[in-house]
């Protein structure tokens, strides 16, 4: 029996627009069932591939959600750090909306920075949010993506 082909889950609150554009021409083009999970409701076009979940609102209830309903083989695309390092502990693939996979090799050690720049924030360090999202990496995300899907989806 051939292996079901993955589901792409989103964490549509911090999306940019332009990634989850993105996401569902390639889910449309690929039919590969998608996901986009937020705590509102969100447009999208009608779609037998892209559905919407929306959650109460309250702390973690999107990334709840998505660590419940993700299956191994999954690929979820986030930038949410504790996020991410659950799905993967449970089988899930991940990738920033900037195209950036995030492993078992590297997600440790991204946590830990987090974790240290929440630690100097909150001592009244000023430190640099995330930079602008850019052409480039709008560029870089579809191109990760269509690599991922021709990979793991069977485009």
């Amino acid at each position: 029996m051939p292996t079901p082909k993955p589901t792409l889950w989103i964490d549509a609150d911090a999306c940019p627009r332009v990634a989850r554009d993105i996401i569902i021409r390639a889910a449309e083009r690929t039919q590969t069932r998608t996901w986009m999970v937020a705590n509102h409701a969100l447009p999208l076009p009608p779609s037998p591939w892209v559905k919407s979940r929306t959650v109460a609102h309250g702390f973690d209830a999107a990334d709840n959600e998505i660590v419940d309903a993700v299956t191994k083989g999954d690929l979820v695309v986030t930038s949410d750090l504790p996020l991410a390092q659950e799905v993967i502990e449970r089988g899930a693939m991940v990738m920033t909306t900037r195209g950036e996979d995030l492993t078992l090799d590297n997600i440790k050690s991204r946590v830990q920075m987090r974790d240290f720049m929440e630690t100097l924030r909150a001592s009244g360090e000023h430190t640099q949010g995330p930079n602008a999202y850019t052409d480039g990496d709008r560029r870089t995300f579809a191109n990760a993506l269509d690599r991922w899907l021709q990979r793991h989806a069977r485009v």
